[in-house]
């Protein structure tokens, strides 16, 4: 696909609510400083203003958004400079801000799920200790996924990118007396600064390209080039592969996906708000920004579509495997990740679908972690799904508002996550067969571990006791935690309308542009069927394994091999040791021995060479005249018997 294809729109100047974009991020970033910094004496009301910053950002981004969609669709694009970052020879970096429709949709996602999470963990959070740390590291978390995606050129994004996962580091381990909270967040830290030394090489490499790390100087040189012959393809495809590292890291993508179910040991509103409206939804972002790089760079374009295949699979068969309901739903947004990613992947056609998905999968996905925070609130924050069961009827709202995410995410017709799934599906099975089925197969798995989660929580038998030592009394979550729920079950249900009538396509195509239609292979409303089929097979076997059969409190271990390598998370720790840890260790220590054994050697041996010539030297050096007397008699003696030596 040629760069022309790609709308190439230079931004207009803000003006009016446009600009108040600053404020936007200022707000959550001032929340953290006055949380933080402020010590006990916030403690009191620290979690009401750590709300409100969110609350403040999302008002302000949805008068934007009614604003631009006032406006032409060329004029959409707006830009704010706020003061010249960095300036050194050629490098000029401004602290700019852009927003246009794909970073308008972005912060309402992050800004409205975010406050949602906000007011869910003033009551999830309501007997901990250090409440007013956590709302100080949210409102962190948030106003760095909201420089992110509101920065007009790739430093700025870094550093919201690499504030995402400071953030993501101190709230994954903020139980940090748990030692596997404390090994997770190191976990993810180390995992993602792989992922960004890739992210951070890309930069480097435009710049020295195109002379700028602006999106729209790259879109205009990208454009320039591919007009004139002149773009370099290869120097493109390793743009676009380094930016792919990057966005396997925050998106838990193969190979750098290994942190994503351990960072389920940090409190549940931190797994919600990454899994639905930061960090994870940042390499997606990246791609779909850098539309201009992957539609000339058809390799990296090619790796995209690969490892998005892989992972939508990998994800789907951890979930089938994990009884850690934090950890199942983990799989599941590693799967789904995994589709957005296809999507952005297949380019044009597919952009505005990932997008799309990404959308309704941060309301599902949200209210489904939200309410596995829920049902572990009810159960005494037991998370093992063996020790549920039977929890319908005790905790009715958390049931109800978890069904409508459970409908959307398999794809259950008329549900947001039908719509948006399925698209990915039919422009997956147009560019290519093997690939889109693939896709069909995730979601038919995807219907299997979702009901399978379903069942072992709200269904089946009670396998918990009321009575004795470790009795548990299930009860209803507050108001403060299932009205957000209620919230999210209707965006789940409702979500699908983004599409009608092409809405979200036209309004992200000045950004990613316009593919012509393709007819896929079958009719689009076949497709929508055999999908159905697919996914309702996935249902009926997960009712045969887990509805007709009673389940131990404890997994069995005469399992097969698939069963074991997926609760082992398809060994991809023991792949990432054997390929990654262990040889760097030995790495590690021969550098060390040869540092200590060539280069420290080399120095210390010259210094024992003189010391000991110092030494012998110094036994000349006696002090006594008579000594040096008779040492120049000598000398004397020996020079003249060797003159008369020679002389005869």
């Amino acid at each position: 696909m040629s760069a022309l294809s790609i709308p190439v729109v230079a931004p207009t100047e803000a003006d009016g609510v446009f600009s108040l974009l600053w404020l936007i991020i200022a707000l959550p970033l001032a929340g953290a400083a006055i949380l933080l910094l402020g010590g006990k004496y916030t403690d009191k009301w620290g979690h009401y203003l750590g709300t409100l910053m969110p609350v403040g950002s999302f008002v302000i981004s949805l008068t934007c958004f009614f604003t631009a969609l006032g406006r032409d669709e060329g004029d959409r694009q707006v830009a704010q400079h706020l003061y010249d970052w960095i300036d050194v020879g050629g490098l000029h970096v401004g602290m700019d801000l852009l927003y246009d429709p794909l970073s308008a949709l972005f912060l309402l996602l992050i800004t409205g799920v975010g406050s949602l999470i906000h007011i869910y963990s003033i009551g999830y959070m309501a007997h901990d200790a250090r409440r007013r740390r956590f709302f100080g590291y949210l409102n962190l978390f948030v106003a760095a996924m909201l420089m992110l995606v509101l920065a007009e050129n790739y430093v700025g994004l870094f550093l919201g990118w690499e504030g995402v996962g400071l953030a993501s580091y101190l709230l994954i381990g903020f139980w940090q007396h748990k030692h596997s909270a404390a090994a997770a967040a190191k976990k993810a830290f180390v995992i993602n600064r792989v992922g960004d030394m890739g992210m951070s090489l890309a930069i480097f490499l435009m710049f020295v390209t195109f002379g700028t790390t602006s999106f729209s100087g790259i879109s205009f040189g990208v454009a320039a080039g591919d007009q004139v012959g002149a773009l370099d393809a290869s120097t493109m495809n390793w743009i676009g592969v380094l930016l792919l590292i990057g966005a396997c890291g925050k998106s838990a993508q193969v190979p750098l996906q290994a942190w994503l179910l351990d960072a389920m040991e940090g409190p549940t509103p931190v797994s919600a708000l990454i899994h639905a409206a930061t960090m994870v939804t940042a390499g997606v972002y990246l791609v779909t920004r850098s539309n201009f790089i992957f539609e000339n760079a058809p390799h990296a374009q090619t790796a995209v579509i690969v490892v998005a295949t892989v992972t939508l699979m990998w994800g789907a068969i951890l979930g089938c495997a994990k009884d850690d309901i934090k950890k199942a739903l983990a799989g599941s947004t590693m799967s789904q990740i995994g589709y957005m990613m296809l999507g952005a992947g297949l380019g044009v056609a597919g952009y505005a679908f990932a997008i799309f998905h990404l959308l309704t999968h941060g309301f599902f996905k949200a209210n489904m972690f939200l309410g596995a925070g829920s049902v572990m609130h009810a159960m005494d924050d037991d998370v093992d799904m063996r020790h549920y069961g039977g929890l319908q009827k005790l905790v009715p709202v958390t049931f109800l508002t978890f069904a409508m995410g459970y409908l959307a995410i398999i794809g259950f017709p008329g549900f947001s996550g039908f719509f948006s799934k399925d698209k990915i599906i039919e422009v997956a099975l147009t560019e290519n067969i093997w690939v889109g089925l693939c896709a069909m197969l995730g979601a038919g798995i995807t219907g299997f571990y979702m009901t399978r989660l379903m069942l072992l929580t709200f269904f089946t038998q009670p396998r918990w006791s009321s009575k004795g030592e470790g009795a548990v009394h299930p009860h209803e979550s507050p108001w403060v935690m299932t009205g957000p729920l209620v919230v999210l079950a209707a965006l789940s249900v409702l979500g699908g309308v983004m599409l009608a009538g092409d809405w979200i396509v036209d309004f992200l195509a000045p950004v990613v542009g316009h593919a012509e239609h393709e007819e896929p292979p079958l009719p689009a409303l076949v497709i929508s069927l055999l999908v159905v089929v697919v996914v309702g097979i996935g249902v009926a076997l997960a009712l045969f394994f887990v509805q007709k059969r009673d389940v131990p409190r404890v997994a069995p271990t005469d399992v097969s091999f698939v069963t074991k390598a997926a609760r082992a998370d398809l060994y991809g720790d023991a792949i990432n040791d054997a390929l990654v840890v262990r040889p760097g260790s030995q790495l590690v220590t021969g550098l060390v021995a040869t540092d200590r054994g060539v280069v420290d050697g080399a120095f210390s041996g010259g210094g024992l060479v003189l010391r000991g010539a110092g030494q012998a030297l110094r036994r000349l050096q006696s002090g006594y005249v008579r000594t040096y007397a008779l040492s120049v008699l000598g000398g004397a003696l020996v020079l003249v018997l060797t003159l008369v030596a020679v002389n005869l």
